[in-house]
């Protein structure tokens, strides 16, 4: 028996049992209900996502081009509409996931307005949009549910067994639009405590994998901008302590932990560590620290702070506003060392913050981290913040100048033009640009490619693209060719806006609830008929 049909008889069951009180209620409308709420609470969604990242790991390491990807969505309308595309296009939504990006929330769901990427934001803000993506993602297997179970009525009601069993194969084996999805805590808001109680929120509104950065709390820059401060490793691990302390307490075990270095780009730190012994994660964090030597007693200035470090005196060099530099040119080195101590103390996955998306400085960080553990696995930004066209056929020219060959047609710095578009350099930069995911995921040990904030650009870029025509001399004929056209050519399921809203859904609802008395909205005038 299907898995539909035994829900229809536990509820024929169920009502058989009610001395006919509930003879009104129809087991197949309550199964049809049953079945389009699969998920009853945020922690269903997170236990069941959790157990997918953890499979989709398991087939990265056994083959690494079995990598995964998302898209950063602010909106849960956006999120929704992104998976039933995946759907559409591709048939499975396997490997492909939401990412929750703090920056949008900043920019884009802050009840102060648009904010910088620093942590100001509320930090509700964050649980508040995983539990609305993942409300829009039921809604939209509710919809696509709905569309089954009528594909199914009209095969029974034409008598046609083999329309029948098919629509009734699609509805036992549907598959969901609920996918993982990668949420963003920042540096954690707060201390160790706040990060644990703002990690259950995310986790009991579906998050599976929590996101945390190394940067100092109240110093939170965006990754790609300047002026960021770590934290020694003591402290971030008590922080991905906490967040694992949330998973465990809400019953998630195989919640994913990403921890984040920003090292690359941080010249800074706030605090010194205290070292205990010789060799410990605080020595090694300090030696680190950019110093001068103190020769005496004479060299030492009132409030200076002195290190023993190699059996001699040093000053750690202190800024006007207390913070304390690195030494130029360790980025790299602190990256691999922030990796290596972040897996071996509870985290799962890493992400690298680079300035750049070169597959050789990735691979290389990788392979220093992988000579301790074998099976380490970055989440990678492939971030917008990056000029992705420069960038690739600036790396295409530099490997061509290694190989000799002649580039005198070229202008390195200015290979943004438009003028090289249709250039050999520039259809090759595209190529690789095309197989970074693959060429990175080989190379690089990245299991999971993401771009931060998409969609943030993609509104931007046809809001503009409509406002230019619609105000201008095309008038109505900017929307109706650039828009509606595109959309009921291309299959775009909210051409049918009403039916995306749940119009239909609830047309269904009042049939099961007032029979023939139900007073439906997608009659003959109902315009949205016109899209059929």
């Amino acid at each position: 028996m299907s898995q539909y049909k035994e829900t229809v008889e536990q509820f024929a069951n169920l009502i058989g049992q009610q001395a006919g009180t509930w003879d009104a209620i129809s087991p197949e409308y309550a199964a049809r209900m049953a079945v389009q709420n699969r998920f009853r609470t945020g922690l269903d969604i997170a236990r069941y996502t959790a157990d997918i990242m953890r499979q989709d790991m398991a087939e990265y390491d056994a083959d690494s081009s079995q990598y995964t990807q998302s898209l950063g969505c602010w909106h849960g309308f956006v999120g929704q509409q992104k998976l039933i595309a995946i759907k559409k296009h591709h048939g499975t939504t396997s490997k492909r996931y939401l990412y929750l990006s703090g920056w949008m929330i900043a920019a884009l769901r802050s009840e102060f307005g648009p904010l910088p990427d620093q942590s100001m934001h509320e930090k509700t803000s964050v649980p508040a949009l995983i539990e609305e993506l993942y409300t829009f993602l039921r809604q939209a297997d509710a919809r696509e549910l709905g569309h089954l179970f009528h594909e199914l009525d009209a095969a029974r009601a034409s008598g046609d067994a083999a329309a029948e069993q098919a629509a009734q194969d699609k509805i036992d084996n549907y598959e969901t639009h609920v996918v993982p999805i990668v949420a963003d805590i920042d540096a954690g808001f707060g201390n160790e405590e706040a990060t644990y109680l703002l990690a259950k929120k995310m986790i009991e509104a579906g998050a599976c994998a929590i996101q945390i950065e190394n940067q100092v709390s109240d110093a939170k820059q965006c990754g790609h901008q300047d002026g960021k401060v770590t934290v020694p490793h003591e402290d971030f691990l008590a922080k991905i302590n906490a967040v694992r302390y949330a998973f465990l307490e809400l019953g998630v075990p195989n919640g994913v932990i990403v921890a984040r270095t920003d090292s690359l780009g941080a010249g800074l730190t706030q605090k010194i560590p205290v070292s205990t012994q010789a060799g410990d994660l605080a020595s090694k964090y300090n030696a680190f620290l950019e110093v001068e030597p103190v020769m005496s007693a004479d060299d030492v200035n009132e409030g200076d702070v002195i290190l023993k470090q190699n059996g001699a005196l040093v000053r750690p060099v202190r800024l006007p506003n207390g913070l304390y530099r690195f030494k130029a040119g360790t980025g790299e080195a602190r990256c691999v060392l922030d990796c290596i101590t972040s897996l071996q103390n509870g985290a799962d996955l890493l992400w690298i913050e680079t300035e750049k998306p070169h597959v050789g400085q990735i691979g290389g960080m990788v392979n220093e981290i992988r000579k301790v553990i074998p099976n380490a696995k970055l989440v990678y930004n492939n971030s917008p913040s990056f000029n992705w066209t420069l960038n690739f056929r600036q790396q295409v020219f530099d490997a061509w100048s290694a190989e000799g060959k002649d580039l005198s047609a070229y202008d390195r710095n200015g290979l943004m033009s438009v003028d090289y578009d249709n250039s050999e350099l520039a259809v090759e930069a595209d190529r690789w640009i095309q197989s970074f995911q693959a060429d990175a995921s080989r190379e690089a040990g990245i299991f999971h490619h993401l771009i931060t904030l998409p969609t943030y650009h993609t509104a931007a870029l046809s809001t503009d693209i409509l406002a230019q025509g619609y105000f201008g001399e095309e008038g109505m004929l900017a929307y109706v060719r650039g828009v509606q056209r595109q959309e009921i050519r291309r299959g775009i399921a909210c051409v049918k806006h009403q039916d995306m809203a749940g119009s239909n859904m609830g047309d269904d609802h009042k049939e099961y609830f007032s029979g023939e008395a139900a007073l439906k909205a997608s009659g003959k005038d109902n315009t949205m008929n016109q899209f059929s």
